[in-house]
């Protein structure tokens, strides 16, 4: 038995409930005869991937929803094995190169060359392309994003390349200036309640308003957490009335105690303390980016509106060191020693150059 977020996604453009605008485009994209190559970015559960799988079935019909994973090896130039994942069906593939880590490189070439220098086989399939779709494009390195570049340049006619990414900030300009960008922006609150109300009726009940915005709000913005969150609840208490208690995850608790260690106290121990709590948190694979914004607002609702703003400014200028360097904890806690300078200076007055 599947989760509600597998067994009710939508399957065609028409069955998504927002951005319909997006949805029309990518509708006349599909029915012409230039599809080109096309770069999907926006935050994480906005609903990047089902919008692509949608667009794929819409290119080549139900046929694409006939799936099939398999797994590659690569050798790596110093003959070290790669084991990739793929997913495929007779009209696409779908791969994550970053899971092979610095010899990504290894696996665009091969693989993307391989596919390329193949023509579609199926006499009866729509298009005359394969699509190859790429998830987490911002994590791959600069070497796979130039092989990405020439192999899209050289082999056009055969293939068709679909990019998946939070962010384009970490791709080469080549890269974006060769794909049509397409912004899945995270739905607001009303559109994630229409959501939730159609994945109840389909699920045989009804969502009372009350709940339905509770999970909302909650949400952030993610869809995918927010039906997560429904069907977690729905499990606890089938009528779905009465206080809901929305648990949040273990990791986010953790952010939260982060940043009330920064608040407490300002001093080099208790840098050296938050430290040890990033890397607990990089250990249990929590992204870089997501403690750094959990601890910020953490850090923002606590303090005076006057810091507001300087420790956001902050927060966004070592998020962007933080995707162009390479050792994320020097940038996360030369954030905190910044947030600790702009507190203590606003609270006792002293002079900054002692936090420098």
């Amino acid at each position: 038995m599947s989760l509600w977020v597998d067994q009710y996604r939508p399957r065609t453009l028409d069955a998504l409930n927002y951005h319909k605008g997006l949805s029309d485009r990518l509708k006349s994209l599909s029915a012409s005869g230039d599809f080109p190559h096309m770069l999907f970015y926006g935050p994480s559960g906005a609903g990047k991937k089902t919008r692509i799988s949608c667009t794929l079935r819409q290119l080549f019909g139900p046929g694409v929803e006939k799936l099939k994973i398999d797994q590659r090896i690569f050798l790596s130039p110093s003959k070290r094995k790669l084991e990739i994942n793929l997913v495929q069906s007779n009209y696409h593939l779908e791969i994550t190169p970053s899971e092979a880590g610095n010899f990504d490189r290894v696996v665009i070439q091969e693989l993307l060359k391989e596919i390329a220098q193949t023509q579609q086989v199926d006499l009866g399939a729509k298009q005359r392309f394969k699509v190859v779709v790429i998830n987490e494009a911002d994590s791959l390195s600069r070497d796979a994003q130039a092989a990405l570049r020439r192999t899209m340049e050289k082999y056009m006619s055969n293939m068709r390349i679909i990019l998946c990414a939070n962010s384009t900030s970490r791709l080469i300009a080549p890269i974006k200036s060769r794909c049509l960008l397409m912004r899945v922006a995270a739905p607001n609150e009303e559109e994630i309640l229409d959501v939730l109300q159609s994945v109840a009726r389909r699920a045989g009940f009804d969502l009372p308003p009350e709940a339905g915005t509770k999970i909302a709000e909650d949400s952030g913005g993610n869809l995918r957490k927010a039906v997560l969150t429904l069907e977690a609840l729905k499990m606890q208490s089938p009528d779905l009335t009465g206080p809901l208690s929305i648990a949040k995850p273990d990791w986010e608790l953790y952010c939260q105690k982060v940043a009330d260690l920064i608040i407490g106290e300002q001093s080099p121990g208790r840098v050296m303390e938050v430290r040890s709590k990033f890397y607990e948190l990089l250990s249990h694979c929590i992204p870089p980016t997501v403690i750094l914004k959990t601890v910020a607002e953490r850090v923002v609702d606590k303090v005076d509106d006057a810091l507001k703003a300087d420790i956001m400014h902050w927060a966004a200028f070592y998020e962007v060191r933080m995707r162009t360097g390479n050792k994320k904890i020097y940038h996360l806690e030369a954030w905190v020693i910044k947030v600790m300078s702009l507190y203590k200076h606003f609270f006792y007055n002293i002079d900054m150059s002692e936090f420098d």
